[in-house]
């Protein structure tokens, strides 16, 4: 039972994750992507904060200060500028589906500083959630979009895909030195400061923005959203191997899809549940285990 609350946990972040797409399609329309990230995490940071001061009292060391804090600013700040520059010069499909080699990229980033190890089980299972995510994106991966220049784009997405990976196994001495829920907060607030340096420059602190009541739902949803997975997403990293928690964001377009099928009259594909099935077998061998001998 342990070991499968790691588990729950980094599926509830694909699934949150996934979600949070769905909202940021719903409002994305109604302010610029800096400026929704900075509110997102913003909200996010308030909903962790209340636990984080109920709790008992952390000292951070002086020297892991900025290491955690630019662990935040680059999975909360970078990651996201850089994704988001990519869909400059490809479609989301296909940004999508760069990013979701994150997991691959994590094992062999994790394996190289000896966090785990490289089983057969687990490079074919990690693979076939890529492939899955692939077909559950369908055509659209394949479509330029009538953009030009998409190897920026692509290498752009890749970049985005790896900032991820890198943190996710660097935080790993972190959540052994300290407690999940104030280093969640920290990291978060970070990245808040950092994203509120870069939303300067597109005029957000000269006015609100103008979001319509269900903007406002959504982007309430979101930043909730984002506290939340957050949170669960650093709390299964400590509790399991770097790989067996990012696989789980193969679960984020599928949750998407699905969602956008359901509230946004968005169609569902055959090549879809191909890609679900794939996704599936893949987690079950990402996370399989051959029984030892007595």
């Amino acid at each position: 039972m342990t070991n499968l609350l790691p588990v729950a946990a980094a599926a509830a972040t694909g699934i949150l994750v996934g979600s949070g797409i769905v909202a940021t399609r719903f409002v994305i329309d109604q302010a610029s992507p800096i400026s929704l990230a900075l509110l997102r995490y913003t909200i996010g940071f308030c909903c962790l904060l209340p636990p984080t001061l109920l709790s008992a009292r952390v000292r951070f060391e002086r020297r892991d200060l900025l290491p955690i804090a630019l662990l935040g600013i680059t999975q909360f700040g970078i990651l996201v500028a850089v994704l988001n520059y990519s869909l400059q010069f490809i479609p989301s499909a296909r940004a999508a589906l760069i990013f979701a080699t994150m997991p691959l990229l994590t094992m062999i980033f994790a394996a190289a500083l000896g966090y785990e190890r490289i089983t057969l089980a687990k490079v074919f299972g990690v693979s076939l959630t890529i492939v899955g995510v692939g077909f559950a994106l369908g055509e659209k991966v394949v479509d330029l979009g009538g953009v030009t220049s998409t190897w920026i784009g692509e290498l752009a997405a890749f970049a985005s895909a790896l900032s991820g990976a890198i943190c996710s196994v660097l935080y790993r001495p972190y959540l052994r030195k300290y407690p999940t829920l104030p280093v969640s907060a920290f990291a978060m607030l970070a990245s808040v400061g950092f994203l509120a340096v870069l939303a300067v420059g597109e005029g957000f602190f000269n006015s609100l923005p103008l979001f319509t009541t269900g903007g406002w739902l959504a982007v309430g949803f979101i930043g909730i959203n984002s506290g939340i997975g957050y949170y669960l997403w650093l709390w299964a990293l400590n509790h399991t191997t770097p790989t067996k928690v990012t696989v789980f964001l193969a679960l984020s377009p599928i949750t998407a899809t699905a969602l956008g099928a359901l509230w946004l009259e968005e169609r569902i594909s055959t090549t879809f549940l191909i890609g679900l099935c794939c996704v599936a077998l893949g987690l079950w061998l990402a996370h399989w285990q051959p029984q030892s001998r007595p």
